[in-house]
């Protein structure tokens, strides 16, 4: 198998997860946070539903400079709105995979703060930082959830709450 329908696989196996997550987390929680250096759970649930994207950017540009583009999170407030928001950024980044030029992944990608280079690396390596990201992102919603008592859905397998335990 070739690395764009390994890397489809891969996006949509993950997006089946997000989606579960995303669907869970209550409307009257948005601005809730376990700790005041933690994002809330609006701007993390936000993040999480806009990262399918980032293939979208690996694939057609060359890097993220913030110094030029600070960075601007949407903001939303509600779980219908999260995820119709999710299902436009995974559309948008599982149709650009879907038509990308599996050469073009061996180019650099550099993201930076003006001068400052925070990451440098290929863009097939970008594709897999977003869903690396992801993943990561989802666990910390994962643990904000369960602080406010929120039964989790699994991720690759069960979780506790579907198992009863």
């Amino acid at each position: 198998m070739s690395t764009i329908p390994m890397l489809l696989k891969e996006m949509e196996q993950e997006a089946q997860t997000t989606r579960k997550m995303l669907s869970i987390v209550p409307n009257d929680k948005y601005d809730w946070q376990p700790h005041k250096k933690s994002m809330t759970v609006q701007k993390l649930a936000t993040h999480i539903a806009e990262l399918p994207n980032w293939v979208t950017m690996a694939i057609h540009t060359d890097g993220l400079d913030f110094g030029e583009h600070p960075y601007e999170p949407s903001t939303i407030n509600n779980t219908a709105d999260l995820l119709k928001f999710f299902e436009e950024s995974y559309e948008n980044g599982r149709s650009n995979l879907a038509q990308a030029n599996e050469e073009d992944f061996d180019k650099k990608w550099v993201l930076r703060n003006g001068d400052q280079v925070l990451l440098e690396s290929t863009k097939g390596e970008i594709i897999r930082v977003a869903y690396s990201q992801t993943v990561h992102h989802r666990a910390q919603l994962g643990v904000f959830l369960r602080l406010l008592d929120i039964p989790i859905p699994g991720s690759y397998g069960p979780s506790a709450d579907e198992l009863g335990l």
